[in-house]
Order: C-alpha cells, then structure tokens, then sequence
C-alpha cells in the first residue's frame, strides 16, 4: 500500500505509520511525493511518538523509487494536490483511492495548534485506515472496492 501526498513529511508518513501498525501482518505500506521536502516533519513524529505508534525509519522521498516496484495492491492520495497531479504509472493494477486530509505542516500557529492540527490528520486518517482493515476486502470486485474505499475518504470523519 502506497500513501501520497506532494511533500511527503507529514499526512502521507502518518497513513504509513498507522497502517504498518494497525494493519502489521496484513498490509505493508509505503509513503512517497511527488515534491519531497527530504525530511520528515518534527510535528508528524512527535504525533507517533506520543500515541504510542513506532516514529523510527521514517523518511521523505520520491514516489519514483517505487515506480519499478514493489506492486502494490492500493494506493491512498492524501492530498489535494497530490491527487489531481499525473501520477507515475504504477506496476500491476492498484485500486486508488483519494482520502484527502488538511494539511497539519501548512498550520502556521503557537506550537498548541500546530500539535492539534498534526492530531486531527492522524484521527482521520487513522478512522479512515480502521474502516478500510474491517472491510473484506478479498470479497469486492475492483471496482466495487474503489467505490468503497472512495466512500471512506468522504465520509469517514462524519460517522
């Protein structure tokens, strides 16, 4: 599984951070942008680190180090801009879907703020990623499953 985003620090280092721990044993995630800051933001690894989750190995980089590999079975944009560039076109036939979140690094605030705003993307996603791991997902056809996995990212943070 793929997170996106265009600067690859923040929303898109979260969705991997949850899913390779919610989902370990299911589902192996990977994050990348398509403009990588080259660092993770100290805010999204503060947010792990406090939640308990694992904040190690992380890294901003280029989603062209996956374009040879490996296959993935999904892939999330979880930003707006990420979702309306050209994306690489990805080994085998990931099902994509768009679950966009705020941008917690864009937050030019006091340090309480910017801690809430880097909460409420790792809620988000977090709701969104739980939902998707209840999901039979051996038991859609592809395109019944982009349609729900879409769904989730619409309407997941109003249920």
């Amino acid at each position: 599984m793929l997170f996106l985003c265009t600067g690859n620090s923040a929303r898109s280092i979260l969705g991997e951070a949850i899913l390779n721990h919610d989902g370990k044993g299911r589902f192996k995630a990977y994050s990348a942008g398509s403009n990588p800051t080259g660092q993770v933001n100290p805010w999204a690894i503060n947010t792990l680190t406090t939640l308990g989750y694992p904040a190690d190995g992380y890294s901003s980089k280029n989603w062209s180090e996956f374009a040879h590999g490996p296959e993935f079975d999904f892939i999330f944009t979880v930003c707006d801009s990420a979702a309306a560039e050209s994306c690489p076109v990805w080994p085998g036939r990931p099902t994509s879907a768009h679950w966009g979140i705020p941008d917690p690094a864009a937050v030019v605030a006091s340090d309480a703020e910017k801690a809430a705003a880097f909460l409420d993307a790792f809620r988000m996603l977090k709701r969104r990623i739980d939902l998707m791991l209840a999901l039979p997902i051996a038991d859609f056809e592809q395109v019944a499953l982009r349609e729900k996995l879409q769904t989730i990212g619409h309407e997941a943070d109003t249920l």
